[in-house]
């Protein structure tokens, strides 16, 4: 059956798809978008269009969070029009996913530098839209999972192919796929890919207690765990015990790797999140203040309250909370919460 799928699908791409699962079936419909560019302008006709400006996802408010509209084709060309812009626009649109029935999801910043363009009047636009463009940082956490991930995705792409517009062998112009997943320059036939830069996330424990830490670019009283850039040469394992040690003057014993999450700030990058234990006496902390504002030792029923703490922001404001911690979309809560529920949780040698 695989063979007959296999020789079927190079003949009829889309024909074999029902034979497979949905997860298959979405990842294959994506990878014929990404290396057709025929394809891809064909599923724009069918497809929904997500719109930014200046990287700021347009948004609509509902109640206590935050939803992101999508446009067909029509609606888009009618939008551009209305604002005198050319329909061309559209070809810097870049593929960011699709539904389980194959409508393809676009995202267009209306504004990026490739425009020969005026910037759309912002205003103007959010008035016809009913609603804003927001930044993203600030409204990421009042959106569900999907849009969350599909913006962050939009952002990241938009943004690399904002910085990408020239060859770094040459300097001569490069120029996009359809899809947006490469940019090629003609000249030099230089291929580039979007890249994400790897990121360790560490949360620490001696046991009994997990070490927690805040930047001073932190909102007021959050802490977090360590994280940091890998360098390049570094293993896993080598990056997160150089953080340790670079950060918090602490040196690990065991390290389990935990989960992973995309970011899209500041640059899009790899979060690889990971418990570490120290060795044992070994437990004081020395704050690098180049790196950090502060960090400490929390027990198990410090975190345990702070994970309970509903609107964390408004009550460090008030001052009724001595400290809270990242929201339940960022992997150092999950990496937090893995602790709370397994505090003594196996791990390898470091």
């Amino acid at each position: 059956m695989s063979l007959y799928c296999g020789i079927a699908c190079r003949r009829k791409p889309f024909w074999c798809y029902r034979l497979l699962s949905t997860y298959v079936t979405k990842t294959r419909y994506l990878f014929e978008l990404k290396e057709d560019n025929d394809a891809c302008k064909k599923a724009q006709q069918t497809g929904a269009f997500y719109l930014f400006h200046g990287l700021a996802p347009l948004l609509q408010k509902s109640e206590h969070q935050y939803l992101a509209p999508k446009y067909n084709l029509s609606e888009l060309e009618r939008l551009l029009g209305k604002f005198g812009q050319d329909t061309q626009r559209i070809e810097d649109s870049v593929l960011i996913g699709c539904s389980e029935q194959q409508e393809a999801w676009f995202a267009l910043n209306l504004n990026s530098s490739s425009s020969t363009n005026a910037s759309l009047q912002k205003l103007e636009m959010e008035r016809e839209l009913q609603g804003s463009f927001t930044e993203l940082r600030k409204a990421l956490f009042r959106l569900n999972m999907k849009d969350a991930s599909l913006l962050s995705t939009a952002q990241a792409l938009l943004r690399w192919h904002d910085a990408h517009q020239f060859c770094s062998r040459c300097g001569q112009p490069t120029k996009k796929n359809v899809a947006g997943s490469k940019r090629v320059c003609p000249a030099s036939k230089s291929i580039y890919y979007p890249q994400m830069a790897p990121v360790v996330i560490t949360l620490v424990s001696d046991g009994t207690r997990c070490l927690l830490a805040r930047q001073s670019s932190f909102p007021k009283g959050m802490y977090s765990a360590l994280a940091g850039f890998c360098d390049i040469g570094e293993s896993l394992e080598e990056a997160v015990r150089r953080e340790v040690a670079e950060e918090v003057g602490l040196e690990i014993e065991r390290l389990q790797y935990s989960a992973s999450q995309h970011w899209p700030f500041p640059n899009s990058s790899l979060m690889i999140a990971c418990h570490a234990t120290v060795k044992p006496g070994q437990t004081e902390i020395q704050v690098n203040l180049r790196e950090l504002e502060a960090a400490a030792w929390f027990s198990h029923d410090e975190v345990v309250t702070a994970l309970r703490i509903k609107d964390p922001y408004t009550q460090q404001q008030n001052g009724t909370v001595p400290f809270w911690l990242p929201p339940k979309l960022a992997i150092a809560h999950h990496l937090i919460k893995e602790w709370v529920e397994k505090p003594t949780c196996s791990a390898v040698p470091a």
